[in-house]
């Protein structure tokens, strides 16, 4: 079976934790930010904001939460990102993951303090020229995430079409109160994550890596086809 269009997108895409330094225009990220808002919403509500960084608005966030981080400041998390606690074979995934992200890095596995400042790169975005803070009104419902999430994804999708590489910070969560004082934003917004954007770094090899997906008997049940 030949793939589609979209689905050598999601084959290839993958999360970029190295950039180059070209810069990204904002008629790009409008456009991107345009398709994510394309995205299903229950009853279409839309739920979600996005606020895109450059320069030196992004230079100022990224240099507060590197002092909150080497000062030792409380993480402050409106939400739990995983679940508590974690069942066993998910901490294998989680373990999984990070091993395959620090290997392509050159950690060794016993390199704490190399592994920490792999983690702290969430703060910086990577070095990415773009920096995208995602926020949802507070009043929302679970299921708005989901249709959140749905945003997300397509954001993805639209900026790897367009040559671009993207990658989730779920880190970022864990200092939103700093966010909102650094950027001003309004009280009714929860943090939710960051988003680093730009183009790839092609020579770095953290961007090899690629996790494992679940094989599709493990996650999936057909009733009443034929064949």
């Amino acid at each position: 079976m030949t793939a589609t269009g979209l689905e050598c997108l999601l084959r290839v895409r993958r999360s970029i934790r190295a950039f180059d330094a070209t810069p990204v225009p904002r008629p790009d990220v409008a456009r991107i930010l345009t398709a994510a808002r394309l995205a299903p919403s229950g009853a279409n509500l839309q739920p979600g904001r996005f606020h895109a960084l450059s320069g030196a608005p992004l230079e100022r966030l990224k240099s507060a939460l590197l002092d909150a981080v080497a000062t030792g400041r409380e993480p402050v998390s409106e939400f739990s990102y995983f679940p508590e606690p974690m069942a066993a074979a998910l901490k294998a995934k989680q373990r999984a993951a990070g091993y395959a992200l620090y290997s392509a890095s050159g950690i060794e596995r016993r390199d704490i303090a190399g592994r920490k400042a792999q983690f702290d790169r969430n703060y910086r975005f990577f070095d990415a020229p773009v920096g995208i803070v995602v926020t949802i009104q507070r009043d929302m419902g679970k299921g708005c995430f989901m249709d959140l999430g749905m945003s997300l994804m397509a954001l993805f999708l639209a900026a790897e079409d367009m040559g671009y590489g993207t990658s989730g910070i779920g880190a970022l969560g864990n200092y939103g109160d700093l966010a909102h004082e650094v950027m001003g934003l309004p009280e009714d917004e929860l943090v939710v994550c960051g988003i680093a954007l730009g183009r790839p770094d092609a020579s770095a090899s953290v961007n090899t890596v690629r996790t494992e997906r679940d094989a599709l008997e493990d996650f999936a049940r057909f009733e009443g086809f034929d064949g």
